[in-house]
């Protein structure tokens, strides 16, 4: 691995954005039609490698069940305005018409108010209702105190997301929470993340997690390299984490833990080198805030832009190009892969002939600098 000299007491090692590679086709060419995209992660199998971000600009319960109808899975943030209000939409209109740096400071305002089990409970099963897969998301600090309402209500999949996530958190204050031990008393997979290295991954795996977000989250609407200076671009997290499920096979006896890459990519060529890099599915929520059904209104930000304390990520406006459906399966009125995003994958790998996504993952990539 090549080490770079930062100065006379720092090396670093090079790493790569997916900005910064790009995918080789092979010898061999296919029809798109006879690709398959299917990813299944524990019993749920999905017509689409796609998880849409927990976040109130995108995910609202309607939002959920709509993805889930073509073929996706989304998680509801538990966290976020659906589970601390009656009825969000005034809220909603109200954070799109706000100006600058207003919306930081009205968004923490309006996220200081309560979260009820009682509302969990309703949200989760609004969407169990409609017979589609349900997803849930807490973040690890969150997680002992509400998770019982999220079992109760019949969560399939419960996601602890965070900035950060270790499976060894440290802290004088409070009794942190024990992943391992948690993760075995569930009956439901868990999906937990962000990590970015190697070793966080692997301890990650270690805990039982059937699959591990890599990544910070947020993507454009996040700030965490500004305000903290973390950040590993995402190609080469992507490829750290694949190397550790690999390994953790080896170490457990075939276990297999599903590697979502979690933020950074806002076209469909971002998800085609994210997978190609080793990731089985992508979380994504920026793409998806352009929908004209997305409860944001245009607008997009997640629980970062929140914390009372230290925001790490804004609002961001990017208004709406097409409906749910044609931004995950068109037709596309636009050439700049914010449309069709499930088309563009499979024409990618039809291109680079491969019939499968697992097969995807051994596609050979290149650095190749962005051109501007």
């Amino acid at each position: 691995m090549t080490q770079v000299e930062i100065g006379r007491g720092k090396n670093g090692r090079r790493a790569y954005a997916l900005d910064e590679i790009g995918i080789v086709p092979s010898r061999r060419t296919r029809d798109p039609e006879e690709v398959s995209i299917a990813w299944q992660i524990d019993a749920y199998r999905f017509d689409l490698p796609l998880v849409v971000s927990p976040m109130d600009s995108v995910v609202s319960p309607k939002t959920a069940i709509e993805v889930g109808r073509l073929g996706g899975l989304a998680v509801l943030d538990l966290e976020g305005l659906w589970t601390r209000y009656e009825d969000p939409e005034p809220l909603l209109a109200e954070v799109a018409e706000l100006k600058g740096e207003a919306a930081t400071r009205r968004l923490q305002e309006i996220y200081n108010a309560p979260i009820k089990d009682e509302l969990i409970g309703r949200r989760i099963e609004e969407v169990r209702a409609a017979g589609v897969t349900t997803a849930a998301r807490l973040s690890p600090q969150r997680t002992v105190q509400h998770h019982k309402a999220v079992i109760d209500a019949g969560v399939d999949i419960f996601v602890i997301r965070g900035t950060t996530v270790s499976a060894e958190h440290v802290s004088g204050r409070a009794e942190p929470l024990n992943l391992k031990q948690f993760i075995y008393e569930l009956d439901v997979p868990v999906i937990v993340g962000g990590c970015a290295t190697y070793t966080a991954a692997l301890h990650l795996m270690r805990t039982g997690a059937a699959g591990v977000l890599v990544g910070f989250g947020g993507g454009a609407s996040h700030t965490t390299r500004t305000v903290l200076g973390v950040v590993v671009p995402m190609a080469t997290a992507v490829s750290d984490v694949a190397a550790a499920r690999r390994d953790y096979m080896d170490e457990s006896g075939g276990r297999y833990v599903h590697v979502i890459a979690d933020g950074g990519m806002g076209t469909s060529g971002d998800i085609a080198k994210a997978i190609a890099c080793g990731a089985d599915a992508v979380m994504v929520g920026s793409p998806l805030a352009r929908a004209t059904e997305a409860p944001g209104r245009g607008f997009h930000w997640g629980s970062e832009a929140q914390h009372p304390e230290l925001p790490r990520g804004k609002r961001v406006e990017f208004g709406t190009v097409g409906t749910l459906e044609q931004i995950l399966h068109g037709p596309s009125s636009a050439a700049d892969g914010s449309m069709n995003l499930m088309g563009a994958l499979r024409r990618t790998m039809a291109t680079a002939g491969y019939s499968d996504l697992k097969e995807f993952q051994r596609v050979e990539v290149v650095v190749a600098p962005q051109q501007r």
